[in-house]
């Protein structure tokens, strides 16, 4: 299971790479059905300007009209960081029994960083989830992005007060 696992955030990676190059977080997330994927996506919120096309949403919103119906039973979700509190409850609204990530979030994660939400009992549907799949690329991926763009805004900065 670790070798699909891998193949698979190796494409979540490469969607994540995708967001980066259009100036956008760079998360990916690829959902497979019965061996199969079914849905892609990345992240598109600076594109779009819509707070809710995070890359898991888009992709669960894509492997939905995939397969016809809301309940994403028998998929497995790949993302390469960590669901955030609004993510996490859209996999347990789809009922995708099993999910993969792969960099912890410390300022958003809620699987097991800030809270538990996949496997909060309370709830009417639990995830069995893999953590740190590939974490050391996916969160590379984040540590260049941002240390990138807040390279840019210095020399940005830097720049308007030469020509004042």
């Amino acid at each position: 299971m670790q070798n699909d696992d891998s193949f698979y955030m190796k494409l979540a990676i490469k969607e994540a790479e995708k967001a980066a190059d259009l100036a956008e977080v760079p998360i990916g997330a690829v959902i497979v059905h019965d061996g199969t994927v079914i849905a892609r996506a990345h992240n598109l919120r600076e594109t779009t300007q819509n707070a809710l096309t995070h890359a898991e949403l888009s992709a669960i919103q894509s492997a939905c009209e995939q397969i016809g119906s809301w309940r994403l039973e028998n998929t497995v979700l790949y993302v390469t960081l960590e669901p955030c509190p609004m993510c996490a409850g859209a996999i347990l609204q789809s009922r995708i029994p099993r999910v993969v990530y792969g960099a912890r979030d410390p300022k958003g994660g809620c699987v097991h960083t800030l809270y538990q939400l996949l496997n909060d009992s309370r709830f009417n549907h639990e995830c069995e989830v893999t953590e740190g799949v590939l974490a050391d690329e996916c969160g590379q991926l984040l540590t260049t992005f941002f240390r990138s763009l807040r390279m840019n805004k210095k020399s940005a900065k830097k720049e308007a007060s030469s020509q004042e």
